[in-house]
């Protein structure tokens, strides 16, 4: 944890009765929850030394060292202090090597409360507290009791909008909540069920290389032996072959229901003042908020069950930077899924100076579909070379992918676009998948004018717009593939503004 500011150490504040503000603990039990953070990366090997060793007292040693790192835990919980002044919060701790942080609350973009299943058992959360740029939070208090950790956050809340009293009500407006219904929902159109999967898979090749490998042949003798012995037509094994993926899409989505009732089971935006805050999950409940002048850009989405359910997912990029045991405690999903219009009044609302959704969209160039067809075109050609090296004539028909990465191609083409008005600057894209993504154009911080070879002979080029605290799977906000003439207008135009307003971080 480090400091977001270093300053002279003036006098000590005062509280209303004239007295100095006194400083705090953490919670009693929060050497505990350190303690745990800190063995979660032993505490499997240690089970397996205990369970699975030989009786061999030297398999006892490692315990020497859990013993070391409580005596540290209670050291750090001892030597730990802070203080809640008006406007900051100063945290002291070490004894031999001291440490002075002073936080001021204007500098915090996000304030997380996380509470595990152990959290809500004893009543406590943890709190990060984290600004634009930091690669760590400015401040991570394992762990305060509930009541202390949401005052904290409502401290934090209102010196970041003067314009909420301190006598505000803390439950603000509710702009949307989901009930279980619509939860299910997100697990069907999510895949988030390949993530635990993923994990089963990687778990169970740990233990045994040739489980998963010997799995699949003992079903696969099983139905197509089964099969085979009744002396069913070829077409029968295509039907038993179809059996097994639909078995897979249902287990997938299954897994991905679970998954989405645990992470969004209760989901709750509220707005406070100038505040956004989202409640989530069924075991482990997180509270995350930001301010609303932190949002970069904005995102929208729509897959193909997306469409199917009348359904859309809002996201936002957030002036934080992040790691990536922190991207699920920083706020990304204002609407994880709603319908397309609650999505649309949602963005509305939070941006009252914007017309969305834009009341025109300008095209792409003619043959940006040529460019967009590229990438398949050349993915085609080098698996009919590699193919046919292997397999001889039968290679050539990876060619059969042509047809269809022409067809997409086109589609994504006459589907994309751009729009800008004086407020906003956005791009949609996609076909089979869609996106909207756009951002104000006070968040813009760089623009970039690229162009390829092949766009420099059909005349096209393509602009990218960089704003803070982009997320690794957001899709990049960039007008592709226009007319280089248009292009530089509005790169000239953009250019202009940007250098003309100030950044709104």
């Amino acid at each position: 944890m480090t400091a977001t500011e270093s300053a002279p150490v003036a006098a000590e504040p005062m509280a209303a009765d004239g007295g100095a503000i006194p400083e705090r603990r953490l919670h009693p039990l929060s050497w505990v929850f350190v303690l745990l953070q800190q063995l979660k990366q032993f505490i499997l090997p240690l089970l397996a030394l205990l369970v699975f060793g030989q009786g061999d007292r030297n398999e006892l040693w490692p315990m020497i060292g859990v013993g070391v790192l409580a005596l540290v835990s209670v050291w750090r919980y001892f030597t730990y202090r802070y203080r809640i002044d008006a406007d900051r919060l100063v945290i002291r701790s070490g004894v031999l090597h001291r440490s002075l942080r002073v936080i001021p609350f204007a500098r915090i973009h996000n304030v997380a409360v996380h509470q595990s299943l152990l959290h809500r058992m004893f009543g406590v959360a943890e709190v990060r507290l984290e600004s634009a740029g930091g690669q760590k939070p400015e401040a991570q208090m394992r762990v305060l009791a509930l009541a202390d950790a949401l005052a904290l956050e409502a401290l934090v809340r209102r010196s970041a909008d003067t314009s909420v009293s301190a006598e505000a009500p803390s439950d603000g407006d509710t702009l949307l909540q989901l009930p279980p219904r619509e939860v299910l929902r997100l697990g069907l159109v999510s895949n988030r069920g390949l993530i635990v999967l993923g994990g089963a898979f990687a778990a169970a090749s740990q233990v045994s290389p040739r489980l998963l490998p010997n799995l699949f042949e003992q079903w696969g003798k099983g139905l197509f032996g089964w099969v085979g012995q009744h002396h069913f037509a070829p077409s029968q094994y295509l039907l038993a072959a179809v059996s097994f993926v639909l078995a897979f899409i249902v287990l997938l989505r299954l897994f991905s229901i679970a998954l989405a009732l645990l992470q969004y089971y209760g989901f709750r935006l509220d707005r406070h003042g100038r505040r956004l805050t989202v409640e989530r999950g069924l075991l482990t409940r997180l509270r995350t908020s930001t301010s609303t002048r932190r949002i970069q850009a904005w995102t929208l989405r729509e897959g193909l069950l997306h469409r199917l359910l009348k359904r859309r997912s809002l996201g936002i990029d957030n002036a934080v930077a992040e790691q990536h045991d922190q991207q699920q405690r920083t706020l990304r999903e204002l609407a994880p899924i709603a319908t397309p219009e609650r999505c649309d009044a949602l963005v509305r609302e939070l941006l009252p100076r914007a017309i969305w959704p834009p009341t025109s969209w300008q095209p792409l160039h003619r043959h940006a579909w040529l460019r967009l067809c590229l990438p398949g075109v050349l993915l085609a050609v080098v698996a009919m070379i590699g193919l046919c090296w292997r397999f001889g004539g039968w290679g050539s028909l990876a060619l059969l992918w042509l047809p269809w990465a022409l067809f997409s191609a086109r589609q994504q083409a006459r589907r994309s676009g751009y729009a800008l008005d004086a407020v906003l600057v956005a791009v949609r894209g996609g076909w089979w998948s869609r996106h909207w993504r756009f951002a104000e154009l006070g968040k813009l911080q760089a623009l970039q004018l690229t162009q390829s070879p092949f766009d420099r002979r059909y005349g096209m080029a393509t602009l990218w717009l960089d704003t803070a605290g982009a997320g690794a799977l957001s899709p990049p906000l960039r007008i592709r593939y226009i007319a280089e003439h248009d292009a530089r207008v509005l790169f000239e135009q953009l250019g202009a503004q940007v250098a003309r307003r100030r950044l709104r971080w």
